[in-house]
């Protein structure tokens, strides 16, 4: 009896002779096997909740928390392994403190152009091609990190899906990032 990899689970640069990489799938199985995450955009802001699943008596009330915040305006909300959820928060945290330390103001919650970012492995090397968003906010950087992840044999990918709720000028806006790296926009 062989498992379902046989030899292409092994590594995240590694594709099965159908295309697929099983550490991306692996990833995405960690994050169904984890409690509910919802994200709701509405008129006055965004609402973020999610399912406590209480796994031992010995846990401590309040503990393990899966919505922190990365600003003032910025909400996560992550499903999956709890220590990929919160690496994922620092690292939200560092790109908005990086960006109002720079520019004295806090990131920006809108993106005005996805960024289309996709990679392929040849026999040689890594190709990537990629286009970023025309005004920075925090999605990118963060799914671009995320995406990272899955290119390297050296990592794992992320076990954890991220809902960003933000707050600013331009009102509400609510994102999902995967444990691939893609990411989706919540629109009108």
């Amino acid at each position: 009896m062989s498992s379902i990899g046989t030899g292409y689970d092994l590594s995240v640069s590694t594709y099965s002779p159908d295309g697929r990489v099983f550490q991306v799938e692996y990833a995405g199985k960690a994050v169904d096997n984890s409690g509910t995450v919802i994200g709701l955009r509405v008129k006055d802001g965004v609402v973020l909740a999610v399912e406590k699943l209480v796994q031992s008596k010995l846990l401590v009330p309040g503990s393990n928390r899966r919505i922190q915040s990365a600003d003032l305006h910025v909400g996560l909300a992550t499903a999956g392994l709890l220590a990929d959820g919160r690496h994922i928060i620092n690292r939200a945290r560092d790109e908005a403190q990086s960006w109002r330390d720079t520019y004295r103001q806090p990131i920006p919650g809108k993106v005005t152009q996805c960024p289309l970012i996709f990679s392929f492995v040849t026999r040689t090397r890594l190709l990537s091609v990629r286009w970023f968003a025309q005004s920075y906010n925090l999605p990118p950087p963060l799914c671009q990190y995320v995406s990272a992840y899955t290119l390297y044999s050296s990592v794992r990918p992320f076990g954890t899906s991220t809902i960003i709720g933000a707050y600013d000028a331009d009102g509400p806006h609510l994102y999902l990032i995967e444990p691939s790296g893609v990411y989706w926009v919540s629109m009108n």
